[in-house]
């Protein structure tokens, strides 16, 4: 029996080297605080909410763990500048970016506020520019994640990332088991960041009708839409993404009209349950997600399961080795 533990779990002084994902409508402080209990990294989603909102999710958080936990910022986000001075003021370990350019300007006041900032990049370039920026690691994210996307798998982009610089990797996209946690490590990462799993965790508050579409998920059923516009993002095949995709393909509805009608979507799906107008953000793991757990359970099963594959790689090539 080995355990798995890489520099990230010194580095961020959490148990297991996974990150929950900062999914807007979903990562609040009870699933944030729920996988720091058990010993990931919780990050609570800032989504397009105001200072006020962000300040009481995060201090909800202090009461519900004492353990390390973090804050997605969009940074497409109108309220950008003013959630970036919150989570300074309250002391947040970690901030993860993404949706957005990276963090240039709001980079000095993190790092004097002593957060790790660790921004979330489709690319080696903006890999290297977030590392030349003051980044603490980077989460190299795949196109098979749920949410915004970019066009390279993490089965590419993580060996390249790795290469390209000396931060600390961290994999995400498509990862949902112990094999994706392996598979990972062997590309050069030191951890994971799971997005699509922690969807039906217990402690995840999202209307259970959404849960109940990622556990019926098959491999094909996620599509990407809004590309158009500059921003695709992969969500699950519904009505509202049957609509919206055959809208894109429309001269004749404005870029400006596409967006009002991806206004709100993600909400309606979270927060609402609406199944015509909802847009339902999932990874291609979805097809792999079977059953509700807590958070605690699926980060020992991902870890269990990982270590348990290491082992027999490393006793395949052994025996390999003496035949």
């Amino acid at each position: 029996m080995i355990v798995i533990k890489t520099n990230l779990c010194d580095l961020l002084n959490i148990e297991y080297p996974i990150i929950q994902g900062g999914m807007a409508w979903v990562a609040d402080a009870e699933l944030a605080a729920a996988v720091s209990n058990a010993g990931g990294l919780g990050l609570i989603s800032a989504m397009n909410s105001n200072a006020d909102w962000l300040r009481a999710e995060i201090r909800k958080c202090k009461t519900l763990t004492n353990k390390p936990f973090g804050v997605n910022i969009m940074l497409m986000s109108p309220y950008v500048d003013d959630v970036a001075v919150v989570v300074a003021q309250e002391h947040v370990a970690v901030v993860t970016t993404g949706a957005g350019s990276l963090p240039a300007r709001h980079m000095p006041m993190w790092l004097e506020a002593g957060i790790k900032v660790i921004p979330v990049v489709p690319s080696v370039a903006n890999a290297k520019l977030a590392e030349r920026g003051g980044a603490f690691a980077v989460v190299a994210e795949g196109g098979e994640s749920g949410g915004h996307v970019g066009d390279l798998t993490t089965m590419t982009l993580v060996p390249q990332i790795c290469d390209a610089i000396s931060l600390p990797v961290i994999a995400a996209g498509g990862i949902a088991d112990g094999r994706g946690v392996a598979a990972s490590l062997m590309l050069g990462a030191c951890g994971v960041q799971v997005g699509t799993r922690f969807l039906v965790a217990y402690e995840c508050t999202i209307e259970h009708m959404y849960k109940e579409k990622i556990l019926a998920a098959r491999d094909i059923d996620t599509i990407v839409t809004g590309r158009r516009l500059g921003h695709p993002v992969r969500s699950l095949k519904s009505p509202f993404t049957k609509m919206y995709s055959k809208c894109e393909y429309d001269s004749s509805i404005s870029n400006e009209e596409m967006e009002k009608m991806g206004a709100g979507a993600l909400r309606k799906a979270a927060r609402e349950g609406d199944y015509q107008n909802g847009c339902f953000m999932a990874g291609q793991s979805a097809g792999m997600v079977k059953k509700e757990q807590s958070a605690a359970d699926i980060i020992k099963e991902m870890m269990s399961e990982a270590e348990e594959i290491i082992i027999k790689v490393k006793n395949t090539v052994i025996k390999n080795n003496q035949e």
